[in-house]
């Protein structure tokens, strides 16, 4: 099997350079998971925008801390079982943070969505016990031909040790939120294909998808006089492709993706 994991989408930018790639992918591989969070103007994600990147071919969408910033994201948390939460945040939040779904030859894919506990303004539980609990449900190579796990997390070291904890139990263990992508992509001890963060699909010529003035001005003065709004200028798509063996579910191969926008 082969997967694709989208890092996550910025604003308009992010949205146009996803829109351009994932169309190239998805004949090559047979499962696709793009994050979400910060489609729509930086901040969560609309209904229409769900739709859309549907269609273009993702099979699973995760979102993170801005994932309800957009309220009439609210209905549709319920009825789009493809748009997943933080699975260890508060039940208030409707949806689901774990996606079941089985490809065309009957092969299973779980997606699990968690949320990081150190420095995020959405407070989760402790992901490394609602892990330990749930991999009770679900075992590779078993009953789960794949397990991802899409870690929205601001610190890399509970990342890694989330990695490191899930080693051998899933198939790939990758982190979101921070949009800087990282250069440690690789296959842990017991065959986790695992990467700290695979970085934002948008413009890079930004603070991390925003314009640059205002984030600028916050460091330096401590406030700014105009509000956060996305970089507008040309996008980078950035994912990260992993074979796994159809037996286990564990990854065989892996290699990192970069496309400029067009």
């Amino acid at each position: 099997m082969k997967i694709l994991l989208c890092g996550d989408v910025s604003g308009r930018s992010g949205r146009e350079v996803l829109q351009q790639n994932i169309k190239k992918y998805r004949s090559l591989v047979d499962f696709i998971v793009v994050n979400v969070d910060n489609a729509a103007h930086g901040f969560g994600i609309t209904p229409t925008m769900v739709r859309d990147i549907l269609s273009w071919g993702a099979d699973a969408l995760t979102g993170g801390n801005h994932l309800t910033d957009q309220k009439e994201i609210f209905p549709i948390l319920t009825s789009e079982k493809r748009l997943i939460k933080p699975a260890n945040t508060s039940d208030k939040i409707p949806g689901s943070g774990i996606l079941e779904t089985q490809l065309f030859d009957g092969r299973k894919v779980v997606v699990i969505h968690l949320l990081g506990q150190k420095n995020m303004p959405m407070i989760g539980d402790n992901p490394f016990i609602y892990m330990r609990e749930i991999l009770n449900k679900y075992k590779l190579g078993v009953n789960a031909s794949a397990i991802i796990v899409d870690f929205h997390a601001e610190v890399s070291s509970e990342k890694v040790a989330l990695g490191h904890f899930l080693d051998g139990k899933v198939s790939a263990v990758v982190g979101t939120h921070t949009h800087i992508p990282t250069a440690d992509w690789r296959i842990l001890e017991h065959g986790t294909a695992y990467q700290t963060d695979l970085g934002m699909i948008g413009d890079y010529d930004s603070v991390i998808g925003m314009k640059k003035d205002v984030c600028v001005e916050r460091f330096i003065s401590g406030y700014a006089s105009g509000h956060l709004t996305p970089a507008m200028g040309k996008g980078t798509f950035f994912g990260l492709l992993v074979e796994l063996n159809d037996k286990t579910g564990l990854a065989i191969n892996m290699n990192f993706v970069k496309h400029e926008s067009l």
